[in-house]
C-alpha cells in the first residue's frame, strides 16, 4: 500500500513517510464523522460552532511559523509566502466565524398566499474533501471551515505529498475545540475515495484539483446522487487594454504569474496586450520575469519531479511546434525551473489550450477588444481574469463578455478572505468563500406555517 511521504522538492530527500489508511481506518472515519454529525452538529448552534472556528483562526496565526516550515518542506513554497498562506487561512477562518450568523440567518419568503414561510440553512451530514498540494492550508480552510460552522462534518483527504500539513490541520481543529469526528483526516487511496463517495453516510464531495480528477469524482458523485463542488484548472488571461502606467501593468502581470512559483489555478497564465502597448510592455515584462531570483526567494522549486517533467515537456513541445522562448531556457536544475516567457503561440499548438502549472507565461498581441475577448474565451478553462484598463466602464463591458467566474479590474491579487471564488467551463462549478460558499452544502430547509397556527 502506497505511503504518503514528505519529499523536499528542493533537495529530493524523502524526509518522512506516513502509512496509508487501511479499509478499517476508512470505516472508522466514516463512523466517527457520522456520529459527530448526529450527536454534535445537530445539537449545537451556528454561534457555538463559529466560536470554535474563531479559536481555530487564532491557532493559524499562533502557529504560522511552524505551519510555514511544514509546507516549505512538502511542496517548496518560499517561507515568506508560506507564512502568508497560514495567515490568510486564519483570516478566512475568522471571516466565516464573524459572518456566519448573518450569512446563515433564516431567509423569509414573500409568498402569494401570505403564509409564514422561510428558509433555514442547516448541514447535510458528512462532506468529503479532496484537496491539492499547491495551497495546503488555504484550500482546506476555505472548504472545511464553512462546512463545520454550517453543521456538516468533514472527512479530509489531502494530497499524498502533504501528510504533515494534513495532520497539522487536523490538530488545529481538535485544539480549537471541535470534537472527535467533526474533522477527520484520512490518508486514503483512489479506491477508498470511491468507497466513501458511494457510502450513504457521505452527503457531498468537494474537490480542488485537476480536470481529470474532477471528471472522475463528478462521475462517481453523480452515480451516487451526491452534490459536488469542483475547483479545477485555469488558464487565466491578463488583459492590458488601456493604461497610462505600463509599469503598473507589468508589476501586476509578474505578480499574477509568479505567485506560488506559478503554481496557482488562477495565476495569470496568458498575458494579452493591445498592440499599441505591446513593444514597451513586452520589453519590460520579459526583463522583469528574467530578473526573478531563486536565491533571493522570489520563487521556489516546482513541487515535485513529476511537475517539473510535465512543464518541461509542455514548453519543449510548444517550441517544437513553432513557439519562441523570449526569456528562460526550459532546462531546469533539479526542480528549479527558470521563469520563462513564450511568444508566437498560435491556435494550432497544444500549449494554446493547455494549463502551464509553473513559472511560464504566454505573451500575446491583439489589435482590438473583440480579438482580446475571442482569445480569452478560446480556452477550455474559465476561472478568473484580470483587466488593466483606465476606462473602467470599458473594462466592465469587456468583463461582461468573458466566459469566466471572476473578473478583477485594475490589478492582480484582489482575492479576499470573504470574497467568493470559482469558475465555469472546465474550471469546474460551485463556489467557495463568502456567503455563496457556505451555502454550497447547506440543506435549504423550508419552514411553512398553516394559517390556523396564528403565526
Amino acid at each position: 500500500m502506497a505511503n504518503f511521504a514528505v519529499t523536499n522538492p528542493a533537495t529530493g530527500e524523502t524526509v518522512k513517510e506516513y502509512p496509508a489508511a487501511t479499509n478499517a481506518d476508512i470505516e472508522a472515519a466514516l463512523a466517527s464523522a457520522q456520529s459527530a454529525y448526529q450527536n454534535w452538529s445537530r445539537k449545537t448552534t451556528v454561534a457555538e460552532r463559529a466560536k470554535l472556528a474563531q479559536r481555530a483562526a487564532e491557532l493559524f496565526e499562533e502557529r504560522k511559523d511552524e505551519l510555514a516550515a511544514i509546507i516549505n518542506r512538502e511542496m517548496g513554497k518560499p517561507l515568506d509566502q508560506s507564512v502568508g498562506e497560514a495567515e490568510f487561512s486564519g483570516a478566512i477562518t475568522e471571516a466565516f466565524a464573524k459572518n456566519a450568523e448573518e450569512w446563515l440567518a433564516d431567509e423569509p419568503l414573500e409568498v402569494e398566499d401570505g403564509l409564514k414561510s422561510f428558509f433555514r440553512f442547516q448541514g447535510l451530514g458528512v462532506i468529503l474533501g479532496i484537496m491539492p498540494w499547491n495551497y495546503p492550508y488555504y484550500q482546506v480552510a476555505r472548504f472545511a471551515v464553512p462546512n463545520l460552522i454550517l453543521g456538516n462534518t468533514v472527512i479530509l483527504k489531502h494530497a499524498s505529498q502533504c501528510p504533515e500539513s494534513a495532520l497539522a490541520l487536523q490538530q488545529i481543529f481538535l485544539d480549537a475545540g471541535f470534537p472527535e469526528g467533526a474533522y477527520v483526516n484520512v490518508f486514503a487511496n483512489h479506491e477508498q475515495l470511491s468507497t466513501m463517495i458511494a457510502d450513504d453516510r457521505v452527503q457531498g464531495v468537494s474537490l480542488t484539483g485537476s480536470e481529470r480528477a474532477g471528471a472522475i469524482v463528478a462521475e462517481q458523485a453523480g452515480r451516487a446522487l451526491k452534490k459536488c463542488v469542483l475547483e479545477l484548472g485555469g488558464s487565466d488571461v491578463f488583459l492590458v487594454l488601456d493604461t497610462n502606467d505600463i509599469d503598473h501593468a507589468v508589476e501586476h502581470a509578474v505578480g499574477g504569474r509568479m505567485e506560488n512559483t506559478g503554481q496557482a489555478c488562477n495565476g495569470s497564465k496568458r498575458i494579452v496586450v493591445m498592440d499599441k502597448y505591446y513593444d514597451e510592455f513586452a520589453e519590460k515584462f520579459v526583463a522583469a520575469i528574467g530578473g526573478q531570483s531563486y536565491e533571493k526567494g522570489d520563487f521556489g522549486p516546482l513541487s515535485s519531479d513529476g511537475a517539473t517533467k510535465t512543464l518541461t515537456e509542455q514548453v519543449g513541445r510548444a517550441v517544437d511546434q513553432g513557439a519562441e522562448i523570449l526569456v528562460g531556457n526550459n532546462e531546469p536544475e533539479g526542480n528549479v525551473y527558470t521563469p520563462t516567457v513564450i511568444g508566437n503561440v498560435t491556435p494550432d499548438m497544444d500549449v494554446y489550450s493547455e494549463e502551464l502549472f509553473g513559472p511560464v507565461a504566454q505573451l500575446y498581441k491583439v489589435s482590438s477588444d473583440e480579438e482580446a475577448i475571442e482569445l480569452a474565451n478560446s480556452s477550455p478553462y474559465g476561472l478568473g481574469s484580470i483587466i488593466i484598463c483606465d476606462d473602467l466602464e470599458r473594462a466592465e463591458q469587456i468583463g461582461n463578455q468573458l466566459d469566466v467566474g471572476m473578473v478583477f479590474i485594475g490589478g492582480a491579487g484582489l482575492e479576499g478572505a470573504d470574497v467568493p471564488f470559482g469558475g465555469v467551463k472546465k474550471s469546474g462549478y460551485g463556489r467557495e468563500m463568502g456567503r455563496v460558499g457556505i451555502l454550497e452544502f447547506a440543506n435549504k430547509k423550508l419552514f411553512r406555517y398553516a394559517e390556523n397556527t396564528g403565526a
